[in-house]
């Protein structure tokens, strides 16, 4: 039994465990609900939680292990010459076998017997966990069954489930947040037991690729990272520059101006520059907004590079505007009608309600949006791909190309790589200090924004 087919066949047993159970129930009620402690639901939630849980325990702990048990046995089972090689040797020939199993490729006497003797492994795998997990499932659905009674707390039990798999839920999630760090912390020591620190946050070169002759700064390495950081800072800045204006203000017209039809209308059209591909928008920015600003500059007699973080800059804003107008208009709207009919009960008028009053108090969770918008625009890497080039220069000109963190990973880790070579460890340093940044910002924007709603829940 495949464990597809295993898993849609415990669903169906916890369907139909949940039907046995609330069945179970009435008819222990004898008629009156009242008699039960519970509603009949909850004992058949009880019923079928007994059904579906220890079965997918089961399946996950046999996935777990499959894989090794396997490999082991099949190992076990080959010539004493091969068993003799090298673990990382062992490694490549069971993924020979895997796919000799798998019907691809030719292969020796050996291997193709070896991966006979791993197919019927996998067979007589997927026969047991099939056998074992219906029969626990029904086990599990009996016993729940049988513990039906009237003065059963089949709610609380419900509830406790339920609550432990919400807790195991967010753990997951926080764990593989964990992971994720630890996995890029571990392979950034490694990058910085071969350059220092010192070098990396100060050098002013950056050319990790490898050289062809020997006087090339690439020789030696550059791993100066202020370029890229001077780049990411530049084209973050002219897409905020963009971004804020146009979606606080457009914010301040849907909550404060738009009526309801025109804010119904406007609105989500507005949000629709969200759900765009980002690739969109570098084909915009490579094909349009670039060489539009190209013979501008030509037109005033200024130089301007085909791929300029003017370019990408002005792009990216124009993506960013829905982060700034759906939260500052949502920090808009919390602020308390009473505030306004104060001060027009002073003799304010609307626009100096709007400046004096509104725009003050919700100040603190439009800032927060704004930080969560500029963390966007430093992770953002197609568009600076597409239309700001890849040149490290270290520049604060707009017209000229630059290049971007989340570019240089990209660039670093594209094909085959060594993992072992400071020029792809470098990659790790850097999404690194992008992690730092990023979390600084997240950090500083949930700050603002829980004192705000402090200040006027």
């Amino acid at each position: 039994m495949q464990k597809s087919t295993l898993l849609f066949l415990l669903l169906f047993l916890s369907a139909l465990a949940f039907h046995l159970g609330r069945q179970r129930s009435y008819k222990i009620a004898g008629g009156r609900i009242a008699n039960l402690h519970s509603l009949p639901s909850y004992y058949g939630y009880f019923t079928a939680l007994w059904c579906g849980i220890p079965a997918l325990v089961i399946l996950l702990f046999w996935l777990g292990l499959e894989s090794t048990v396997i490999s082991q046995l099949v190992l076990a089972d080959l010539p004493p010459e091969l068993q003799g090689l090298p673990a990382d040797r062992q490694g490549l020939l069971l993924n020979e076998i895997r796919n000799i199993a798998g019907g691809e490729g030719e292969a020796t006497a050996e291997i193709r017997a070896a991966a006979d003797h791993y197919r019927r492994l996998r067979e007589w795998s997927n026969t047991l966990l099939g056998i074992l997990g219906v029969s626990v499932a029904l086990a599990g659905a009996a016993y729940a069954r049988q513990k039906i009674q009237r003065a059963q707390r089949a709610r609380n039990s419900v509830e406790k489930a339920v609550m432990i798999m919400l807790v195991g839920s967010s753990l997951v999630a926080v764990l593989t947040t964990v992971g994720i760090v630890l996995s890029v912390l571990f392979e950034s020591i490694r990058f910085f037991e071969r350059i220092s620190l010192t070098e990396f946050l100060f050098g002013l070169s950056w050319s990790p690729q490898i050289a062809i002759r020997a006087d090339q700064v690439g020789s030696s390495g550059a791993f100066g990272a202020v370029p890229l950081f001077a780049g990411t800072l530049l084209i973050s800045s002219i897409a905020m520059a963009v971004a804020v204006p146009i979606g606080l203000l457009s914010a301040i017209y849907l909550a404060e101006y738009a009526t309801k039809r025109v804010r119904a209308v406007i609105k989500p059209l507005l949000e629709i520059l969200a759900g765009i591909p980002t690739v969109v928008y570098g084909f915009f920015a490579a094909l349009t907004v670039a060489p539009f600003i190209r013979d501008i500059g030509a037109q005033l007699g200024l130089t301007v590079s085909s791929e300029s973080a003017l370019g990408a800059g002005l792009v990216m804003g124009i993506m960013i505007i829905p982060f700034v107008s759906s939260l500052s208009d949502d920090f808009i709207n919390a602020v308390p009608q009473s505030l306004r009919d104060g001060a027009y009960a002073l003799g304010a008028t609307r626009s100096e309600t709007i400046r004096k009053v509104v725009i003050p108090a919700a100040l603190p969770g439009i800032v927060g949006g704004i930080l969560l918008a500029v963390s966007r625009a430093i992770g953002e890497t197609m568009i600076v791909v597409m239309a700001a080039g890849l040149s490290a220069n270290l520049t604060a000109n707009p017209l000229q190309a630059v290049t971007t963190v989340t570019t240089q990973i990209v660039t670093l880790l594209v094909g085959d790589q060594e993992f072992d070579s400071p020029k792809t460890l470098a990659a790790f340093a850097l999404g690194l200090v992008l992690f730092i940044v990023t979390l600084a910002l997240n950090v500083l924007a949930l700050y603002i924004v829980r004192k705000y709603r402090e200040q006027y829940e």
